[in-house]
C-alpha cells in the first residue's frame, strides 16, 4: 500500500486527481500521525478528525475534482484565523469558545482548491512572541524537542516539519512566519502587502501581518501561495542574473548573528554566485530609530488585539505588551514611521535586486514556560534570537526563509530572501536555486 505521510502537496493533489488516491486514506493516514506524534510535539490546539474525514469524501465527490490544485490535501490552520465551526482561541483563555460562522477568506480559498483542515495549530497567546507555549500548550521543535519550534506559527511549522501534513497556513506580523520555518527547516514566504488577504485580528497590526505558506519544498509553497493569492505565482521559464546584497549586520544595536547562521548566509551567497548572480556585501541603510520603531509597532499591535479582553486571563508578559502599547497606537497609526523606513531602503533596493541575510541570529529558546517569566526576559529573548525580520513587515515587502545548512545540535540553519514589492516570484525562483544546489532533508526524523 502507498504511503501517503512524507509526500509533498503537488505529489498528492496529483494522485488524487488521478485517481491514484482517495482523498480519505490521504487524511486518515495524517491524522493517524498526528495521534502518534502530537503529545511529543504539541502542533496542534485541536484535531477535527472526523469532520476532516466527512470532508475529504466531499472532495471526491466534486465534480470538478480532476482541477483541483490542492486537490485532497491536508492541511493545518493557524489558530488566530476563523474555521467554520471551530472556535479561534489565539493562544489565550481570555478569548471566546465560541465557534466561527465562516472560514477566513484563505481558509476558504483553500477548500475551494481541494485541501481539507484536519486541525488548528497552537500559538502562543495573542499570536504575541517567538516562542509558541502558554496555557494551551507548548509546541516544540521537531527536530529539537529540547528546543521552542519558535512562533507566532509556531505549531503550523510544526505540523509541517513532523510530516503531520505537507503543508500549512500560518501568518507573519513580525516574522511570524520565518522564525519557525528557520527553526523548523521550512519554506516560507511573507508576501508583500495585498497579495493575500490579511483580516488576521481587529488590528491586523496596522497592516503589517500577512498570511502565507509554511511547506517542505518550494513548489509546495509556490502552489499554496497562489491558491492563497487566488492567481498562480508562475515559475520563471529563463531566471536572469540578479544583483544580491549580502548582509550580516543586525538592525538591533548590540545584537551579533551567531556564526552558524553567519555560515549559512555566506555559503548561500557563494552558491549563488555560482549559480551566475552578481552577489556583494552590503549592508542596508538600517536607522537607529529602528529598533524602537519595531517595538512600537509590536506592543501598538498586541494593546488593539487585547482590547476589550478581560486582562485578568492574560499573562503578565502579554499585559505589559499592551500596556506599553497603548500610548503608541495613535503614532503608529499614522504609518509616518513605516514610509520613513521605506524611503530610506528604497536607494538600497534599486542598486540591488535582492538581500539575503541570516533569518536568525541565533537557534530558538529552550522549550520552558516562557509566558510565567517577566515581560523584559521575553522581549530580550525574542529581540536577541531573531532581530532581522521586522523591518520587512514594517516596509510591506516580501522577504522569504528558506532552508540552508545545520546547527551543531542537528536542527536546521536558515537565510533570509527579501525583496521590491512584486517579486514574489523572483524570490521563489531564487530560492528553487538554492534548493536544487543545496537541498535539504524535509523532515525531521521522529520514527
Amino acid at each position: 500500500m502507498t504511503s501517503w505521510v512524507g509526500r509533498t502537496a503537488v505529489e498528492i493533489a496529483a494522485a488524487v486527481r488521478e485517481k491514484r488516491a482517495e482523498p480519505r486514506e490521504v487524511v486518515a493516514e495524517h491524522l493517524a500521525r498526528i495521534e502518534r506524534l502530537d503529545d511529543r510535539v504539541g502542533a496542534f490546539r485541536t484535531v477535527r478528525a472526523e469532520r476532516a474525514l466527512a470532508e475529504a469524501d466531499e472532495v471526491a465527490a466534486r465534480a470538478d475534482l480532476t482541477g483541483l490544485p490542492l486537490a485532497g490535501v491536508p492541511v493545518a490552520v493557524k489558530d488566530n484565523l476563523p474555521v467554520r465551526g471551530e472556535s479561534r482561541r489565539l493562544g489565550t483563555t481570555a478569548t471566546p469558545d465560541t465557534p466561527a460562522g465562516e472560514d477566513h477568506v484563505t481558509v476558504a480559498r483553500l477548500r475551494a482548491a481541494g485541501a481539507v483542515v484536519v486541525g488548528l495549530t497552537n500559538v502562543p497567546e495573542l499570536c504575541v512572541f517567538g516562542t509558541t507555549e502558554g496555557v494551551l500548550g507548548t509546541t516544540r521543535n521537531p527536530w529539537d524537542l529540547s528546543r521552542q519550534a519558535g512562533g507566532s506559527s509556531g505549531g503550523s511549522a510544526a505540523a509541517v516539519a513532523a510530516g503531520m501534513v505537507p503543508i500549512a497556513l500560518g501568518n507573519d506580523g513580525m516574522g511570524s512566519l520565518r522564525i519557525p520555518a528557520a527553526n523548523c527547516g521550512l519554506v516560507t514566504l511573507k508576501p508583500g502587502h495585498g497579495v493575500v488577504p490579511a483580516g488576521i485580528s481587529d488590528g491586523d497590526w496596522f497592516g503589517m501581518s500577512e498570511n502565507g505558506p509554511l511547506a517542505t519544498t518550494v513548489e509546495d509553497a509556490r502552489l499554496l501561495l497562489s491558491v492563497l493569492a487566488d492567481g498562480e505565482v508562475v515559475r520563471q521559464d529563463a531566471p536572469g542574473m540578479r544583483r544580491i546584497a549580502v548582509s550580516l549586520r543586525s538592525p538591533v544595536a548590540g545584537v551579533t548573528i551567531s556564526k552558524p547562521y553567519a555560515t549559512a548566509a555566506r555559503e548561500a551567497a557563494g552558491v549563488l554566485m555560482k549559480a551566475g548572480h552578481q552577489v556583494r556585501r552590503a549592508d542596508p541603510p538600517y536607522p537607529a530609530s529602528l529598533t524602537l520603531t519595531s517595538l512600537a509597532h509590536w506592543t501598538a499591535g498586541t494593546a488593539v488585539d487585547a482590547d476589550g479582553l478581560d486582562p485578568r486571563r492574560l499573562p503578565r508578559r502579554t499585559r505589559v505588551h499592551a500596556t506599553i502599547g497603548r500610548r503608541f497606537v495613535n503614532t503608529v497609526r499614522t504609518g509616518t514611521a513605516r514610509e520613513e523606513l521605506r524611503r530610506r531602503l528604497e536607494p538600497f533596493f534599486a542598486e540591488y535586486d535582492v538581500l539575503l541575510t541570516p533569518t536568525l541570529a541565533r537557534r530558538s529558546p529552550k522549550a520552558a514556560a516562557w509566558h510565567e517569566r517577566g515581560w523584559l526576559r521575553n522581549v530580550l529573548a525574542n529581540s536577541q534570537y531573531s532581530p532581522l525580520t521586522p523591518p520587512w513587515n514594517l516596509t510591506g515587502w516580501p522577504a522569504m526563509s528558506v532552508p540552508f545548512g545545520t546547527l551543531p545540535s542537528g536542527a536546521p540553519c536558515a537565510v533570509q530572501l527579501v525583496g521590491r514589492p512584486g517579486t514574489e516570484a523572483e524570490l521563489l525562483d531564487l530560492a528553487g536555486q538554492l534548493e536544487q544546489r543545496h537541498p535539504w532533508r524535509r523532515t525531521a526524523p521522529l520514527d
